[in-house]
C-alpha cells in the first residue's frame, strides 16, 4: 500500500495538531548549510549543523520521548525566525528553549550565553567569569561543544582568550560566516 504525499502531510498536521508529538522536526536550507530544527511542546529543542534525521531522531527520542515526526508546519516560527537572521533582518530570537536532558553546568552556560548579545563576541574565560566560575573556561568549552541549539543560543560568539577563533561543533568556517553576519571579522 503507497501512501500518497497529500494523505502523509495530513496525518503528519493531524499528530502535531492534536498534541500526539513529542517532538516535531524539519530541515531548513540556509546559506551555512542544511540545518535540523526541532522543537517539543516546551520550545526549541534542537537545531543541527549537516543532519542525519534518523540518527537525530534517535537523539530526540532518547532526550524528549518517542514520538518524533517531521511536521513541517509545527516549525514554521523557528524556521521564519532563522530565515530572518539569516537574510539579516533578525538580531535576536523569541523562541523558547527547552533544554530536558541537559545537565545543570551546562544549562547554567547556556543560559549565560544567552546575554551575549548580537555583533558581540566573549570569551571562554569571561564567560566563565560572569558565571561565578572563574577557572572554568575549559569546562564551559566543554559545555558550548554540546549546545543542542546553536545560533539561537550563540555559542558561536564566544572566542579564544586571544581573540582567535577556537571550537565549533558546526566547524570555523561557520562560526566565520556567523560572526561576518553579524558584522564582526576575526582571525
Amino acid at each position: 500500500m503507497n501512501v500518497t504525499p497529500a494523505l502523509d502531510n495530513r496525518f503528519r498536521d493531524s499528530a502535531a495538531a492534536t498534541g500526539q508529538l513529542d517532538v516535531a522536526f524539519d530541515l531548513l536550507d540556509t546559506p551555512i548549510g542544511t540545518l535540523l530544527v526541532a522543537m517539543s511542546d516546551r520550545g526549541l529543542c534542537r537545531v543541527s549543523f549537516d543532519p542525519d534525521p534518523d540518527a537525530e531522531v534517535d537523539t530526540l527520542a532518547g532526550n524528549h520521548g518517542l514520538r518524533v515526526l517531521r511536521a513541517p508546519k509545527r516549525l514554521d516560527e523557528p524556521k521564519r525566525q532563522l530565515t530572518e537572521y539569516f537574510d539579516g533582518t533578525r538580531e535576536d530570537f523569541d523562541l523558547p528553549a527547552d533544554l530536558t536532558g541537559v545537565p545543570p553546568f551546562q544549562a547554567h552556560v547556556l543560559h549565560e550565553l544567552a546575554r551575549v548579545p548580537f555583533g558581540r563576541v566573549t570569551t571562554y574565560g569571561d564567560l566563565a567569569r560572569s558565571m561565578g566560575r572563574p577557572r572554568a573556561a575549559r569546562a564551559v568549552g566543554g559545555a558550548l561543544n554540546r549546545n543542542p541549539i546553536p545560533i539561537v543560543l550563540p555559542c558561536h560568539r564566544v572566542i579564544g582568550s586571544t581573540g582567535s577563533l577556537v571550537g565549533y561543533g558546526g566547524g570555523l568556517d561557520r562560526k566565520r560566516a556567523l560572526l561576518r553576519l553579524e558584522g564582526l571579522t576575526l582571525a
